[in-house]
């Protein structure tokens, strides 16, 4: 999966070139969109994805870009993201919550999806067209009700592959 996101093309990559199923939290333990921020952050160095050392610099990336305006796009979606030198390609990692998480949200509802992403710095297109790509699977009604029912993080990354697949 990592070749696909070396392509030069930002439009041809999708959520599933993004993600593995070590990049996927079933069910945060997170109750607030900083703690659900950490969370992830934390799944990506465990996922070997982002190195230990570079762990609290990505983190404060991504809670800078997040204090200038919440990434809580409505309808149960937040997307917290970054640009950081610290990675060499585009990486995620993508969570559920049943209960949902406060995340200021635009409509001030719970999140329930939380997608995590990082872009290598100075790559401001390919930044563009993967949060573009997120939001259009994310705010699809069969996957968000798919995904919500997915018992693990094998099935939920099957269905993240489907869909993303689809979604253009």
């Amino acid at each position: 999966m990592a070749e696909l996101c070396t392509r030069s093309s930002a439009s041809d990559m999708n959520l599933g070139d993004i993600l593995s199923s070590s990049q996927l939290v079933p069910e945060l333990r997170a109750s607030t969109r900083w703690e659900a921020i950490d969370e992830l952050i934390g799944q990506l160095v465990h996922a070997g994805r982002v190195k230990p050392e570079n762990r609290e610099a990505v983190t404060a990336a991504v809670k800078k870009r997040e204090t200038s305006m919440s990434t809580g796009i409505g309808f149960g979606i937040g997307i917290p993201h970054a640009s950081t030198d610290l990675i060499p390609e585009v990486t995620g990692a993508f969570a559920r919550s049943a209960r949902g998480l406060q995340f200021d949200s635009l409509d001030n509802q719970p999140v329930h999806l939380v997608m995590l992403f990082l872009v290598p710095q100075g790559q401001f297109q390919k930044h563009l067209h993967t949060l573009a790509h997120i939001a259009k699977v994310l705010r699809n009604d069969a996957f968000h009700k798919a995904i919500l029912g997915a018992n693990d993080a094998v099935a939920m990354m099957q269905i993240i592959r489907e869909f993303s697949a689809n979604v253009r």
